[in-house]
C-alpha cells in the first residue's frame, strides 16, 4: 500500500511546517522539461522516501539525484534555485549574472561601477541603460535558502539612488533604482519600493516577470547547474567570470586551461549546449513554483 503523501508535513528553509504538495513537485519537474516517464519515475521514489518533518532540501536532493541518473540536463535545470546560491560565497558573480540576464534583454550595461552622488561616492553592482531610462541597481545575493530581502534593503538603495540621480550628481542621469535578489522579497519590502517607484526582481517576483522567469527566457543558466563537473571546475570558471552556460560554450578553451581532460570536455559540452538551446519554460508557461 502507498504513503499518503498528502498528510505528511515537511519543513520549508524558513522554518515553517507544511503538508508535501505532489502538484508542486510534478510541476517543478514538469517546468524543468522532464517527460511523463521521468516524472513518474521521481514521484514513485518520492512517495517511498518521504517522511515527514523533512526538509525541502532533503527532498529536492533525492528528486535531484533520481533525476542525475537518467536525464542529467533535466536534472541541471530542476536544480536552478540552488544553483543560483552556489554562484558565491561572493556576491561578484550574481551581479555579472544578472548584467548577462540584461544585456541579453537588450539592455547596455556596466558592472562595478564608481559613480559620483550629490554628498558622496557610490560603487553601483550594475548599471544598465536602455532607451531612455538608466537603472541604477544593487545586487543582493545569498548562499543559504530561507533567507527574505527586507525593507531595509529598499530603504538604503533608495536613498543611494536619491543621491546619484541628484541634478547635480554623475553624468549618467539615473531614472530609476533596482533591486535584484536571488530569494524573496519580504511584504513590507514590497509595499515600500512600489510606493516609491524602487523596481524589484527576486526569485518569485514580479509575476511573470521574476528572476526564474528571466532565466528562463533568456536560456542564461549558471554553470554551477551543470552536473557534469565538479565544484573546484565551478569555482575556476567563476573567477575567470564564466558565470552561465552560454559564455562557457562561446569559451570552451578554457575547459582546457582550468585543467580538464579532453575526454571530460566533450561531455561538459553536450550538457551546456543542452541547456543554452532548450526553454521547457515556453510549453510549460502555467506551471507553477518549485517547491521551496
Amino acid at each position: 500500500m502507498k504513503k499518503n503523501v498528502s498528510k505528511i508535513n515537511i519543513i520549508k528553509a524558513s522554518g515553517e511546517s507544511v503538508p508535501f504538495s505532489n502538484e508542486k513537485l510534478h510541476q517543478s519537474l514538469q517546468r524543468a522539461g522532464a517527460d511523463e516517464d521521468s516524472i513518474t519515475l521521481v514521484m514513485d521514489e518520492m512517495a517511498g522516501y518521504i517522511q515527514s518533518g523533512m526538509t525541502t532540501h532533503q527532498i529536492f536532493k533525492h528528486a535531484f539525484n533520481t533525476l542525475k541518473k537518467t536525464a542529467k540536463s533535466v536534472a541541471a535545470r530542476y536544480k536552478l534555485k540552488q544553483a543560483i546560491m552556489e554562484l558565491g560565497p561572493s556576491g561578484y558573480p550574481f551581479e555579472r549574472f544578472v548584467a548577462d540576464l540584461l544585456k541579453s534583454e537588450g539592455h547596455q550595461v556596466q558592472v562595478g561601477v564608481i559613480v559620483s552622488g550629490h554628498c558622496v561616492n557610490h560603487e553601483i553592482d550594475v548599471i544598465a541603460l536602455k532607451e531612455k531610462e538608466s537603472f541604477m541597481i544593487e545586487c543582493k545575493f545569498h548562499n543559504r535558502p530561507g533567507i527574505k530581502c527586507d525593507v531595509k534593503i529598499p530603504l538604503y538603495i533608495h536613498s543611494r539612488f536619491k543621491d546619484v540621480s541628484h541634478p547635480t550628481a554623475n553624468t549618467y542621469k539615473f531614472t530609476k533604482g533596482w533591486v535584484f535578489t536571488n530569494t524573496k522579497f519580504s511584504e513590507d519590502a514590497i509595499q515600500y519600493s512600489t510606493c516609491m517607484g524602487l523596481n524589484l526582481t527576486g526569485w518569485d517576483y514580479p509575476f511573470s516577470n521574476s528572476l526564474r522567469e528571466m532565466i528562463d527566457r533568456t536560456g542564461l543558466h549558471p554553470i554551477t547547474c551543470l552536473t557534469t563537473i565538479t565544484n573546484l571546475e565551478k569555482s575556476k570558471l567563476l573567477e575567470l567570470e564564466i558565470v552561465h552556460c552560454k559564455a562557457l560554450t562561446e569559451n570552451n578553451p578554457l575547459l582546457a586551461q582550468i585543467g580538464i581532460p579532453a575526454q571530460r570536455i566533450n561531455k561538459i559540452l553536450i550538457e551546456a549546449r543542452s541547456l543554452v538551446s532548450s526553454n521547457p519554460f515556453q510549453d510549460n508557461k502555467n506551471s507553477s513554483k518549485h517547491i521551496s
